[in-house]
């Protein structure tokens, strides 16, 4: 079983051009994307979250049932959902503003036990910067590491919504000692500062950078780079690629029985270039459609 603890949203996507062109309403997050992605992919799911009672909140869950995961975790609130507005460049790339005050997902609490055969704890993106749920989430990653859970973490940098970015940094950085594996864009490793090495001396027995079209580049703690280059497709949009690509290594290293700081360890050359080899090719898959719409596994077989 991996669990995906963080939010999950509704992504307001725009049909068209201009500032007042129409907005479509897409289930998404960060974490809520990479639930998905493993629950298409075959791997046993759960999602630990906070989530609203409004109809939003409904088919938030119901996606999440219809692609198998289980739900029993997720916290329920009286609060709105948190509304994410997408704006998609001409490259397909998305940028976006939050409208989180006073939303559901915010208010998590960690629950003291998680689910009967959990090998992997995943976190990431908003839920670890909005308080008070960001310090439930860290609480959880913290015990979850110290109890030997593999920890997985896509930090997914939305700038606007971090008032104070050297604290975030100094916290972000303060996680990594419980952290397994660290997988986050080019971009996020420009914001956040420092280089894969120094991250791995912290804890991560690994590192995945993603480059976009360009690909992906892994960093393991004994000196091992490997990268596979990006699958060319035509871009229709990048939302969720990046999810997909987490949820992708996550699946991969549950198939490998891999799901371990040592295990991870001896994967070797060929291990590591399959499996980003296959996260490329779903990241790819994701790119192709509009919106957050992750592979299922016959998809990307091969």
């Amino acid at each position: 079983m991996i669990v995906v603890a963080g939010e999950a949203l509704i992504d307001l996507v725009p049909q068209g051009t201009g500032a007042l062109a129409p907005l479509r309403p897409a289930l998404g997050g960060g974490p809520y994307n990479t639930a998905v992605a493993l629950g298409r992919l075959g791997s046993p799911t759960a999602f630990c979250s906070r989530v609203s009672r409004d109809a939003f909140g409904e088919a938030l869950l119901e996606r999440l049932r219809e692609t198998g995961v289980d739900v029993s975790p997720v916290q329920r609130g009286p609060e709105p959902t948190t509304l994410a507005v997408a704006s998609v460049g001409t490259d397909g790339s998305a940028a976006y503003s939050f409208y989180v005050e006073g939303t559901a997902d915010r208010l998590f609490t960690a629950p003291s036990t998680l689910p009967v055969g959990t090998r992997a704890v995943s976190f990431g993106t908003c839920s670890l910067v909005l308080e008070p749920g960001a310090s439930a989430y860290e609480g959880l990653l913290r015990d979850s590491a110290a109890r030997g859970v593999f920890t997985a973490l896509d930090p997914n940098i939305r700038a606007g919504l971090i008032p104070a970015p050297d604290a975030y940094r100094t916290r972000f950085k303060s996680w990594l000692p419980s952290v397994s594996l660290l997988k986050l864009s080019a971009e996020d490793a420009e914001w956040l500062g420092g280089t894969p090495r120094e991250w791995l001396a912290a804890g991560p027995s690994a590192v995945v950078i993603t480059q976009g079209g360009d690909g992906l580049t892994a960093y393991t703690r004994d000196g091992g780079v490997y990268t596979v280059p990006g699958e060319q497709v035509r871009v229709v949009d990048t939302i969720g690629a990046g999810d997909t690509v987490n949820a992708a290594l996550l699946h991969g290293l549950a198939v490998r029985n891999a799901l371990g700081d040592r295990e991870l360890a001896t994967l070797g050359p060929q291990g590591w270039t399959d499996l980003l080899g296959f996260a490329a090719r779903a990241a790819a898959v994701t790119c192709s459609r509009a919106g957050a719409q992750p592979p299922y596994a016959h998809e990307v077989a091969g």
